[in-house]
Formats: C-alpha cells, sequence, structure tokens
C-alpha cells in the first residue's frame, strides 16, 4: 500500500546524475523496440543518457514464429537470460548460434547479422550493447555461450564473501567484460573504486547500498545502475539474504582511442 501511494503521488526512486543513474523498476515504460520484430522492452540505459552503452530489458512472449532482432551496423550484443529460455540462431557462420535456458548467456559480435529467437515460454532477456572497437593485434572476437552455474564463482581481492564469475574470454580481441558478482550479507567492495572503464548493471537479486560520486543509494534485485568513467563507485550487501548484479565493463582498448 505504501509502495503504490509512493508511485501514485509522483514519487520514484529513479535518479539521474552527469555521472551516473539509477533506473528503478517503478519508472519503467514498456514499449515496441525498434530493432526487434516480435519483442517489446525498456531500454534502461543508451547513450541519449551520455552513456556509451545501452542496457535493454526485452519481454518475448510464445507465438508462432520468431521474435527478430537486427543490430545496429559495428554493434556487439552480449545476451543474457533473465526468465524462461530462447534458441537462438545468428545470420552467419560468425554469429551467435546457442539454446540458452534462465542463466544461460551469449555474444553476438558485431555484423554478424540478425538473430533469430525462438521462445516456447515467457522470456525475459538483459541485452548489453556497445560499437566495437577493434584491437590493432587482435583479430576479432568470436561468439561465445555459457552457463552461470558453470563457471566459477572466485574469491575478490581474496574475499570469499564476494565472489566474481568472469563471462567473457579475457583476451585482447574482447572489448567489453560482462560479469556477475555475488555477495554475503554484509560483504562490501574493499574501497571505492575510480577508473576509467564504464559499467551498464542490473541487481539480479538480494538488496544494499550502492554509493555513486557522493550520492548514496538504496537498491534492490531489478534496479538498473550507469556510472560513467571516472564515477566513484563501492557496493555493499545489507539485506538478510546474498545480493548478487551482473554488469558489463569495456576493456581493452587504448585509452586515447
Amino acid at each position: 500500500m505504501i509502495t503504490s501511494l509512493f508511485t501514485r503521488i509522483g514519487q520514484t526512486r529513479t535518479r539521474l546524475k552527469p555521472d551516473h543513474a539509477l533506473i528503478a523498476p517503478d519508472s519503467h515504460v514498456i514499449s515496441t523496440l525498434p530493432a526487434w520484430n516480435g519483442a517489446t522492452g525498456v531500454v534502461v540505459l543508451s547513450p541519449a543518457i551520455g552513456a556509451r552503452l545501452a542496457q535493454t530489458l526485452v519481454f518475448l512472449e510464445p507465438t508462432a514464429e520468431p521474435a527478430v532482432f537486427l543490430p545496429t551496423p559495428g554493434v556487439e550484443v552480449f545476451l543474457y537470460v533473465l526468465e524462461g529460455g530462447v534458441s537462438v540462431t545468428g545470420g552467419t557462420d560468425l554469429a551467435l548460434r546457442a539454446d540458452l535456458a534462465a542463466g544461460g548467456y551469449g555474444f553476438h559480435p558485431a555484423d554478424t547479422g540478425a538473430m533469430t529467437v525462438t521462445v516456447t515460454e515467457q522470456t525475459r532477456l538483459l541485452l548489453f550493447e556497445k560499437r566495437y572497437v577493434p584491437a590493432p593485434s587482435a583479430n576479432g572476437p568470436g561468439p561465445v555461450s555459457g552457463r552461470v552455474a558453470d563457471v566459477e564463482g572466485k574469491p575478490f581481492m581474496g574475499d570469499p564473501d564476494a565472489r566474481l564469475q568472469v563471462l567473457l574470454p579475457e583476451t585482447a580481441e574482447f572489448d567489453m567484460a560482462v560479469n556477475i558478482f555475488t555477495y554475503q550479507s554484509g560483504a562490501s567492495l574493499p574501497f571505492a573504486e575510480t577508473h576509467i572503464m564504464e559499467h551498464g548493471l542490473l541487481m539480479l537479486e538480494g538488496e544494499g547500498i550502492y554509493r555513486l560520486n557522493e550520492c548514496w543509494y538504496p537498491v534492490a534485485a531489478g534496479d538498473s545502475i550507469w556510472m560513467a568513467s571516472y564515477c566513484p563507485q563501492w557496493f555493499a550487501a545489507f539485506g538478510k539474504t546474498q545480493a548478487a548484479y551482473i554488469y558489463y565493463k569495456d576493456v581493452h582498448r587504448d585509452s586515447m582511442i
């Protein structure tokens, strides 16, 4: 009742600042997605707020015809299945081709054609998109698919209560990284980070406190966050259960490009 009144009188936890944003589900507006045929969703982060990435929640319903997604030329895509499942067929031999259930993920390289996405149940996807920057000394990346359950969670900086799962190869051809960070209640980042890498983030479970520059935000599952380069950032899990988020960052490219 209190939450309903909070939203009905024009309140929201969403905040937009020059170097960060918190986009709470209470402010989501579901709409058609121009790059998709057969899906709706919410573009929670995009260059419209100053970001160099797009982060989108995609909603799919089972239909006789599969959905089709045509990425922008030059743009690579990371796909994570939040709920349901998909069968993805890419346009070329270098494209993503995989059957993915909840917790499954895939990387679709830039300029490898459209993705045909078949679903048999209600499905929610998370997409991270960025314009690919070639590496002078490496070939372009190939497609990747996997399951989060198969990726080892390693203690972050020696802390067994803060574990990091790395979902994409840490090699020079990839200019994006996507990881999942899981914190036991009370665990936190060891210090406030400030770095050149930009982040897009979705809270997957639990709750906690996120420091973004000089602002401190309570966050919970479903919240999306943008952090610009050099935005000071820190997180602590303060709920009664573990907290986890999936996040993107740009990597492996010269800072002068």
